[in-house]
């Protein structure tokens, strides 16, 4: 479990392509290692890994096809910039929100404009996920939490202050970017709620929709 709060940015140092999945080497720059364990998870852009070899620099971690697939981990090159955080403890500051780790779908940066000294960025989301996101609700771009602002169809609006630029791989973002999105995992839990004992029957659509609503009574 993590917090969206990133601690440090790394950088890919090292890949070892294998049979279709990878194997990776993360210079993790300026995080504390001290208290990390083989085993333990460390988010990378947002991606739950396990550390599988620790050093005195970094860690290396088994890249599955599954993750491959579905986060923009693949398209990381030797030298690519990173976020990264570890795994919280009971006694960390919860400083974002929920975040597990598990990729929901990839983003794409519509547009950037500077506004004072913070940034707005326009992110297009996958239409499967935009029901899950709302205004001034909660979600993990590339393992940093953030508030929407603004919400129109599958793009959202955020505001980026100059701290997060900085300390995040955010200030490398242009038109065009790809980008690891996590929805609120209480809008999951919500959307299966509502679903009562439907949800052990088989859906095609995967999910709740208006006719789902009105038919079980939550729409009038």
């Amino acid at each position: 479990m993590f917090t969206g709060i990133i601690q440090a940015k790394g950088h890919v140092a090292e890949q070892q392509p294998s049979g279709g999945d990878l194997r990776m080497r993360l210079n993790t720059g300026k995080l504390d290692l001290t208290d990390v364990l083989i085993g333990d998870s460390i988010a990378v852009n947002g991606t739950c890994l396990t550390v599988v070899t620790l050093l005195s620099d970094g860690f290396w971690a088994d890249v599955s096809g599954e993750t491959l697939q579905y986060t923009s981990l693949g398209d990381l090159k030797v030298g690519s910039d990173v976020n990264l955080e570890k795994a919280m403890t009971p006694t960390a500051r919860f400083g974002g929100h929920i975040v597990s780790g598990h990729v929901d779908g990839l983003g794409t940066v519509r547009s950037i404009s500077q506004d004072a000294r913070s940034w707005r960025f326009w992110i297009e989301a996958p239409r499967g996920l935009a029901k899950y996101i709302a205004h001034k609700g909660s979600i993990t771009v590339d393992g940093v939490s953030l508030t929407v602002n603004k919400v129109d169809g599958a793009k959202f609006e955020l505001n980026i202050i100059p701290h997060t630029m900085d300390e995040t791989i955010m200030g490398r973002y242009r038109v065009g970017s790809e980008v690891n999105l996590e929805v609120d995992v209480v809008a999951r839990y919500l959307e299966r709620l509502l679903m009562g004992d439907k949800a052990a029957d088989s859906h095609e659509s995967g999910g709740i929709d208006v006719s789902f609503l009105a038919q079980h009574g939550f729409l009038k």
